[in-house]
This record gives C-alpha cells, structure tokens and sequence, in this order.
C-alpha cells in the first residue's frame, strides 16, 4: 500500500493540510478558516472549535488523496497562542492570538523586573510572547503549557511534549540550557515542570488513535515546530547560512544559523528587532523578524484598482519602472492599528511600483542586520501569496540569487516532511526530498 504523509499547519487565517507521498509531492490539501472569534483586544478561539476545524481540514485532504497507508502526521502551528492546563488536562483559558495586545502591561513589568530576559530567551520584553498573556490572563491552578501543535498532536492521541522552536517564542525556555527559564516562571506563578518533554521537531510523539481524526489510526504523529521555520522546510531553507522570505499579510524573514548565538549575539539581534530560538535540526539556530508588508500592499492595491486599475497593469507597468523613478510613499510596516491609506499622485503603475519599493527598502535593511549578527546569508527561498506577483519577485531579486519553488502550501509539505521523520521514512532533516513538482493544479492570489 503507498505510503503517504499528512501535514497539518494550523494558521492565523486558515487550518491546512496536505497529503504529501515519500517523494516529497503534494498530492491532496485541505483548508478551514482558524474559528478566531473578535474581541476589542485582538482575537480569541474556543478550543474544541479549533480541534474540529484542524480535523474537517485533515480529512478534506485525506479524502482527496488516492488510497494509502497515512504513516506519520506533523503538526506546525502559530507561535505564542496555546493551552495552559490544570492538573487533569482541562484548558484554564480560551487562547488569545498571538496578535492580541493583552500582556503589554505586564511586558513593561517584565523589562523591569528580568533585564536579562532577552540574553536567556532571545525574546524582548513584548506583549507578544506567551509570558506576558499568561500573566495577564491568570495563573492559578496551572499545571502545563501546551503550544496550538503540541496541544492538536496530544488530542490526536500522542503524548505531551514541548517542542523546542515553539517553545523558543514562550519567553518560558532559556535558549542555552534548553530548559524551562525558573525566574521567568516564578515572576508568572507558574510552576517549574509547566513544560513537558522537551523535543526538538521531527521526534516521535506517539500515535494516532484513530478516533478523534479517522483513517489515521497507528500514523506516529511528531509536532512539526514553529509555521514559519516548518515553511522553509518545505521550501528547503535547512542548511546554516539558508533565508527564508514568506511574503503574506506578515512578512517573514527566517535565516538558519549554526553554530548557536551567544548572550551578546542575541542581545544584538533583539535590539534590532530580531529574534533568536531554537531552530527544527539539532544545533542550529533560527533568527526571525517580520514585517506588515502584505498588509500595507494590499491596502495600496485595493485603492488603485478601486480606481479602475487591473492587478495584471500594474504589475506590468511597475515592471517596466526603474528604481528611483517612482513617487515615494510611506507604509506603516510595524502596526496593527491601520490608518487610511494616502497615496502620492501619479501613475497608478508607479505608485504601485513605489509601494513594492518601499516594503524592500526595510526588508532590505531587517536582511543587513540579520546579517550584521550572523554574517551574510547564502541562499535565499521565497514564498508566500505576493511571491507570485511578477513585480514583487522582481524587486526581490535585490537580496541576491532567489529561488521560488513550486509549492502550494509550504507548511503543510514541511509538516508533512518532518513526520515522515519521526516515522523513519527520511533520516533526518538534512536526507529531504528537494522540492520537485507538485500534483495539483491548485493556485493562490496574495493574501
């Protein structure tokens, strides 16, 4: 019977999944908006709402793959955003989105009674982090934190463990020892065993027990890591020296470093609005930074084919423009809380061509401090919705030699690699398929 993998990449905007065979092809995929219900600070989920939405969506991709033996599910997720947990397993809090601004005072607390924070987390101080959302939210009666993946893998049948990249953006692991960060605990009133086995991506988590997603009984199931990171591994971006560029309503920038960063390293490339944390292979590092640019792109876009300009024309035409030819414009790349958007006059191609302009001039610089603290990256992979703008890829050519695989849902491929890992179909993260072509005709537009 052939043997297929499935990867499951629970998202900001959607739950995805893709049935890849050993061979590293996409063959079937899956997709159900993530159940976020609003609230005045960001965004909420209800557990259960969740798990179901991860299940329609494995099982959409289950039914559409021809017949086979699911060998191993991986499981990669949004960072910052999971479960904490009383003794008997049940969820303390709904999850808040790793976009909500709840935590900020207790972030400003944090600066001021941990300094080293970010020397031990590779982290600053920020609402962003889990830390700060849990102090804020409450933590009595805590037992266990469980990451979106490392919660879904459990709930699947596997057992709790705490995987090292998602782990790195909890402000709860201290990079160097790779274990649980005591003073930051005690500052939350978060017992010291809150984290389970600690794992690096790729590890076998158990299996699946068949009932709560069917047709998967016995698969060995693994938490794939951080979404961003899974993304390039299922693009290739694994070697030390590898970027990733994921351009979608948040642009991600991911370079893989080895060997690991020390204190002053880290404490550098946090002062420049950079991260570290552990990487999903064994010694290397992963520096991460983003930027609202397809935010700001989108919102430029819909002003100027609002005016009766095609998506087609303006790619064309921003093509046909030098740089330094087109108006200037600014774009909030850094903020949640948008203002309307005020083009400059001129040609709707030039304007457009302006805006590309300008997310690569700060891309451009998050890339020279990335490379300030790591030295200079090799190989650069990018994805994502607008790397399929003609215009978009052009200007990134600026960074050096691209690549722009053919892979329709990176995550999932990568998730879905990294199972075959646990399951011993690959041996190890370094022994992947390269990317080759894919077994369906699915496409995307910008997100």
């Amino acid at each position: 019977m052939t043997e297929l993998l499935l990867g499951i990449d629970v998202g900001t905007s959607a739950c995805k999944a893709a049935v890849v065979d050993a061979d590293g092809t996409e063959i079937a995929h899956g997709q159900v908006p993530t159940p976020w219900e609003p609230v005045p600070t960001g965004a909420e989920v209800d557990p259960d709402a969740l798990l179901a939405a991860v299940v329609s969506a494995a099982s959409e991709a289950i039914a559409r793959a021809p017949a086979g033996l699911v060998a191993g599910i991986g499981v990669t997720s949004v960072a910052e955003t999971g479960m904490l947990l009383d003794a008997a397993g049940r969820v303390l809090h709904r999850p808040v989105a790793w976009h909500d601004s709840r935590g900020a005072a207790e972030a400003r607390a944090l600066a001021r009674d941990l300094p080293d924070f970010s020397e031990h987390t590779g982290l600053p101080a920020s609402a962003l982090c889990s830390l700060a959302k849990l102090k804020h939210l409450g933590t009595a009666g805590a037992a266990r934190w469980l990451n979106v993946g490392e919660w879904i893998v459990h709930r699947l049948g596997g057992r709790q463990v705490s995987e090292l990249s998602l782990s790195s953006r909890t402000g709860l692991l201290d990079l160097e020892p790779r274990a649980p960060y005591d003073d930051a605990l005690a500052w939350a009133g978060l017992p010291g065993d809150l984290l389970a086995e600690v794992a690096f991506a790729g590890t076998d988590a158990g299996r699946s027990d068949g009932a709560t997603l069917p047709g998967t009984a016995g698969a060995v199931l693994t938490v794939a890591g951080h979404d961003h990171l899974v993304a390039g591994v299922g693009v290739g971006v694994i070697a030390p020296g590898d970027l990733l560029d994921s351009c979608g309503t948040a642009e991600a920038l991911m370079r893989v470093v080895a060997p690991p960063l020390d204190a002053a390293a880290r404490r550098q490339a946090v002062d420049g609005g950079v991260t570290v944390g552990w990487h999903l292979a064994d010694g290397r590092q992963a520096l991460l930074a983003g930027v609202w640019s397809g935010l700001a792109l989108r919102e430029v876009l819909d002003e100027l084919t609002a005016g009766g300009s095609t998506r087609e024309q303006l790619s064309a035409g921003a093509l046909a423009i030098a740089p330094g030819d087109a108006p200037a414009l600014e774009l909030d790349l850094h903020s949640l809380e948008r203002s309307p958007v005020r083009l400059p006059a001129g040609a709707p191609a030039a304007v457009w061509r302006g805006a590309i302009d300008a997310v690569a001039r700060e891309v451009e610089a998050v890339v020279a401090h990335i490379d300030a603290v790591a030295g200079t990256h090799t190989k650069v992979v990018v994805t994502g919705g607008w790397a399929r703008d003609a215009a978009v890829l052009d200007v990134k050519r600026r960074l050096g030699a691209i690549e722009a695989p053919p892979v329709v849902e990176a995550g999932c491929r990568g998730a879905a690699l990294l199972a075959g890992v646990a399951a011993g179909v690959y041996a190890s993260t370094d022994d992947l398929p390269a990317v080759g072509r894919v077994g369906n005709d699915m496409t995307k537009e910008p997100a």
